[in-house]
């Protein structure tokens, strides 16, 4: 309890200071301005805010479905993305970007639109697709949706290829993740869908711990294996499918947390659960925060943090020896 306390207490100084990171003279009228009539105020309440909101949310869904996938599918490696849910959401941003609709929607982009409707039309195509071969089988899912990955994946590249330079450029710039362009009517779509998807992740730790086992030490301790592989299925999949179409595919983060928390706070995913989600929310603030200061006017794109960040982490594990190769231990 007390290590969660101390990681609570560091999220809560990220959600605090990050905001003001980069903002020069911002006087105490300016903090009160919270409708934005002065510039300093604008930036604060409607832009700062909103994002790091948006950053710690998505970083908690995205490092929770890792730790939910690699018990799931027994597999240190697996990440949010294994199942290409990602790749249907960039295919329907792709259309929409490539159709020239986005005036459309007032209220939410309609690459956010088009990319959640891209992943919902996977996670149905991919669970349809396991239903005709007459079972749930986890092997078979993972070898199904590595396939259907690359097939929108060359449909991608034949939308990219296809666009102008303009649109070409677009698609490139929402596939490297961010979230800078968010604000307060994105969270009410995305606050509720991620703390759903999250508390269902972390009701079910305890199968968790017997899932990364082996699903006959499940099936012998008394849980529905195949009721709750498409719980986790289906709860990863839409959680994953409002995360990325609203941020686009952001990597690494959910294969960097819960092997680090592994390797700090152990195995067991009823303590592991809320060290992850914090962890995530902290580490993808921290990113969005150095992706628009280091290179201030101009900002990088998260999505290129997370992964400079990634590439270093993994050798480091594979060099010091200290890779989390099973998901649970005892």
């Amino acid at each position: 309890m007390r290590r969660i306390l101390i990681v609570t207490a560091i999220a809560v100084a990220v959600l605090v200071i990050t905001p003001w990171w980069g903002i020069e003279k911002l006087a105490w009228n300016d903090i009160k301005d919270i409708h934005g009539e002065t510039a300093a105020g604008l930036i604060f309440w409607h832009i700062r805010i909103p994002r790091t909101l948006t950053a710690f949310c998505a970083g908690s869904a995205l490092a929770t479905a890792g730790m939910a996938f690699q018990a799931f599918f027994r597999n240190p490696l697996a990440t949010p993305y294994t199942l290409g849910i990602s790749s249907g959401a960039a295919v329907g941003a792709a259309f929409s970007i490539r159709l020239g609709i986005p005036a459309l929607f007032v209220v939410l982009p309609s690459t956010a639109v088009f990319g959640f409707l891209g992943a919902i039309t996977c996670t149905v195509l991919l669970y349809g697709l396991i239903r005709l071969r007459g079972g749930f089988s986890v092997p078979a899912l993972l070898l199904t949706g590595v396939a259907l990955s690359f097939m929108l994946s060359s449909i991608l590249l034949v939308l990219q290829y296809s666009s102008s330079l303009h649109d070409s450029y677009r698609l490139l710039r929402w596939m490297m993740g961010g979230v800078g362009m968010v604000g307060y009517d994105t969270l009410v779509i995305m606050v509720p869908a991620v703390a759903i998807g999250v508390g269902v992740l972390g009701y079910l730790s305890d199968e968790l711990d017997l899932l990364s086992a082996g699903e006959l030490t499940a099936m012998t301790r008394g849980v529905d294996v195949s009721r709750i592989n498409k719980i986790l299925f289906f709860t990863v999949s839409m959680m994953i499918g409002v995360v990325v179409s609203v941020c686009g595919p952001i990597g690494f983060v959910g294969i960097m947390v819960p092997h680090t928390c592994r390797l700090i706070f152990g195995y067991r995913h009823r303590m592991l659960f809320p060290l992850v989600a914090l962890g995530g929310g902290i580490l993808l603030t921290l990113c969005d925060t150095v992706a628009r200061t280091i290179m201030a006017p101009a900002e990088l794109p998260v999505g290129v943090i997370t992964a400079l960040i990634g590439g270093p982490f993994f050798l480091f594990l594979i060099i010091t020896g200290r890779t989390a190769d099973r998901v649970t231990r005892g």
